[in-house]
């Protein structure tokens, strides 16, 4: 089946769904999903949903209201604390978040009277370690992408067709996974991590994971942005600002960016 193929398949599933709730993040798979929903739905059956928590990235909570500003659905921020049970960062850290998060989201739906609840998930994300997409399965969340079997490089083809500004945004995911597991989590933590990664993508390191050991922050990023970073100006602008976030070591991990080096 080709590209144009599964596109028009997700449009006749959507279209069949005649009422969606969909859980927007901003990133590229859930922007490209609710474009296609805006598509295949009038804008009266389209709700979607954004998360809030003290792990989630700034920057994304900003994207994501640049983004719905100018479209006429129904959006709402679901605001919600850092989980007892997540605390600790334990190893089940993603499906216990999942889990609870997409509890939330059904309440909401039921709230909307909306039947169908969709997540951004494509047809890569089987093969890769997922560990939230067990609570996805067990509580009924469908995956429209994945089930026109869309991978990731046809979603950035399509955004980019399409327009959508992220169609080439770098993957992210939560701040929880810059810290290890089994390790007590402080918001104040989460606090400085963010805040250190937006300082670096304000600086030309657009790929960029602050990994926090205690007191030291490991840097992961492109092994071919290394030699920029490590360059005399850069590394001493760097190494200032990180400390003054109570940082007290500063290092670059020679191996670069690796998705999940921390599970």
């Amino acid at each position: 089946m080709t590209t144009e193929e599964k596109y028009h398949e997700l449009l006749h599933n959507l279209k069949a769904m005649q009422r969606v709730l969909i859980a927007y993040s901003g990133g590229v798979d859930s922007s490209f999903l609710l474009r296609a929903a805006c598509e295949a739905l009038p804008s009266s059956s389209i709700f979607a949903a954004t998360f809030s928590t003290p792990y989630t990235p700034r920057s994304e909570m900003e994207e994501v209201a640049t983004v719905v500003k100018g479209l006429e659905i129904h959006h709402q921020i679901i605001s919600l604390p850092l989980a007892p049970k997540l605390r600790t960062n334990p190893a089940e850290r993603c499906y216990l978040c999942k889990r609870e998060l997409f509890e939330h989201l059904l309440e909401h739906a039921q709230s909307e009277r909306v039947s169908h609840v969709l997540d951004g998930t494509n047809a890569d994300d089987s093969y890769e370690y997922r560990p939230g997409l067990r609570a996805l399965e067990e509580l009924g969340i469908e995956s429209p992408l994945g089930q026109a079997g869309l991978t990731k490089a046809e979603i950035r083809s399509l955004s980019r067709s399409l327009g959508l500004p992220t169609w080439d945004k770098p993957a992210n995911a939560c701040l929880l996974t810059r810290i290890p597991h089994d390790t007590q989590v402080e918001e104040s933590d989460l606090i400085r991590i963010d805040t250190a990664e937006d300082f670096l993508r304000h600086n030309g390191f657009p790929a960029i994971r602050v990994r926090c050991h205690g007191n030291t922050a490991r840097l992961e990023l492109p092994p071919e942005m290394i030699s920029t970073m490590l360059t005399t100006k850069t590394r001493q602008k760097i190494d200032e600002k990180l400390k003054l976030l109570g940082f007290r070591h500063v290092s670059v991990d020679l191996l670069g960016y690796r998705t999940g080096s921390l599970d």
